[in-house]
């Protein structure tokens, strides 16, 4: 029974990790595969670990799984904001299907300059219409 909840930790973590490699090939543009690659890469590492952990069943197998687990829960989504943001901030551009775009008004590309305050805009106006 117990091979059984590995089998299922481990095989689950593998098809998270398949649909994060799956999303960096297929999604349009940086934010929406720097998304799929941390949301469903962290869950598949994590997945894979607790299959792990079950399989060895002792201690320090724990210990080194929980550390992994923390590690990954703490820096996936910090190496996900910089991603994004050194990729914003050098001028990638966002696909066109993209709806809204928060920095834009406050974000000069040439300058590199970020404003706080936010400018009044039209509601539902996030984007310029091609």
């Amino acid at each position: 029974m117990i091979d059984l909840f590995i089998a299922v930790f481990l095989l689950s973590g593998a098809a998270f990790m398949f649909l994060a490699a799956l999303g960096i090939l297929r999604l349009p543009d940086l934010p929406t595969r720097m998304h799929s690659s941390t949301k469903a890469g962290a869950l598949g590492a994590m997945l894979i670990m607790v299959g792990v952990v079950i399989g060895f069943a002792e201690w320090l197998a724990f210990a080194r799984g929980a550390a992994i687990v923390l590690f990954i829960m703490l820096t996936t989504p910090i190496a996900a904001h910089a991603i994004g943001r050194a990729g914003y901030m050098v001028g990638v551009p966002l696909w066109d299907g993209t709806i809204k775009d928060e920095l834009r008004d406050n974000y000069d590309l040439q300058s590199h300059s970020l404003q706080s305050e936010r400018r009044e805009q039209e509601p539902g106006k996030d984007r310029e219409e091609p």
